[in-house]
């Protein structure tokens, strides 16, 4: 993991995939779990749910979305500039003068994010951040069109920065969140494949669709399978940087492990296997406290049909949706390690109620 990232998580890396788009995303996890699956089923929602000990019992579920931050055009002018509504919750002090990569019909577009310079700017305007409409995705089009012939109204867009190692095991993408946290729930699958005939419980990991613009693909998907167990893999914030009190947002570190939630969203039970499982394998692993419920697909899964034992563990990352997330590849193997231990234990006679 020092040097490079898995095969399996760079493909996911590379993938654009913003939610309602996640075909390149779906077609890396396709060609990675679904041979190792026993069953392997995709939903309308564009969920895919792979399923491991199929006569086991609990059902314990994995879940890591498959979608990033992107954009959709929503008007093209008469001079061909693109004009898109976000998708995700975006920084829009970032977006202005990025390279992007627009997914059409014929292939990829390539374009920049524009907004007046600060040369063009009265000064009132240059400590302003400018709305959405007020910016552009310029691809050189010579008129309305030009640009039509192109790219049409509904196609999506992602910026243009791909992963590239920093120092050691830390490195950075355009998408950790949560390529990241889809990588660990197919590739605990994986693992797990080979001491399948030493499980008792059914593993169901499951990439889900749709996280950024409200758990929807978790929602469907948690009603379809019906755990009685569920962990959620998502991303948490690193606060081992300047400018970020930790008095009000906890004291996280790259590298430091997997973080591990508490609160009114996880089971009891399902939190203390976790920190078992951790313990027991030597798994290093940071607490996070939170009061409500998390803005991960954890918070849906906990209330599918008559509720679910839910857990949560994210990566640590700095800079979340920005074009440049940075996380510790160690973490991401210790998240593995972490889910196959917790599924090795998880036994035929347990149950979540508490």
């Amino acid at each position: 993991m020092s040097q490079s990232p898995p095969t399996f998580l760079l493909e996911l890396l590379e993938a654009k995939s913003p939610s309602g788009a996640e075909g390149q995303s779906q077609a890396v996890f396709d060609k990675y779990v679904q041979p190792e699956a026993d069953v392997y089923e995709k939903d309308t929602t564009g969920n895919r749910i792979a399923t491991l000990n199929s006569e086991g019992s609990p059902t314990v579920m994995f879940a890591g979305h498959l979608d990033e931050l992107g954009f959709i055009i929503t008007y093209i002018d008469d001079k061909g500039f693109l004009y898109f509504k976000t998708i995700g919750g975006h920084d829009r002090v970032i977006i202005p003068g990025r390279r992007v990569l627009i997914q059409t019909d014929k292939g990829v577009v390539k374009g920049v994010t524009g907004k007046r310079a600060i040369h063009l700017m009265d000064t009132k305007d240059r400590d302003k951040v400018p709305q959405t409409h007020e910016m552009w995705i310029d691809i050189a089009a010579k008129d309305k069109e030009d640009a039509e012939s192109r790219v049409k109204v509904g196609d999506v867009a992602t910026y243009d920065h791909e992963f590239e190692l920093i120092n050691g095991s830390v490195g950075t993408a355009r998408a950790f969140d949560n390529k990241g946290g889809a990588y660990i729930v197919g590739e605990t699958l994986r693992r797990l494949k080979p001491e399948k005939a030493n499980l008792e419980a059914k593993i169901v990991s499951v990439g889900t669709s749709q996280e950024e613009i409200g758990v929807r693909g978790a929602t469907t998907s948690s009603y379809g399978v019906n755990p009685d167990f569920a962990v959620a893999v998502d991303v948490g914030h690193a606060t081992d940087h300047p400018d970020c009190d930790k008095r009000k947002f906890g004291a996280f570190k790259l590298g430091a492990g997997p973080i591990i939630t508490r609160g009114p969203n996880i089971n009891p039970i399902v939190y203390k296997k976790l920190i078992q499982a951790a313990d027991e394998n030597e798994v290093p692993y940071q607490l996070e406290g939170d009061p409500r419920p998390t803005s991960t697909d954890a918070r849906a899964i906990q209330m599918a049909r008559s509720g679910v034992a839910t857990g949560l563990i994210s990566i640590p990352l700095r800079y979340m949706h920005t074009p440049s997330e940075m996380v510790d590849l160690e973490d991401i193997e210790a998240c593995v390690r972490l889910l196959v231990a917790f599924a090795k234990n998880v036994k035929g006679s347990d149950t979540g109620v508490w």
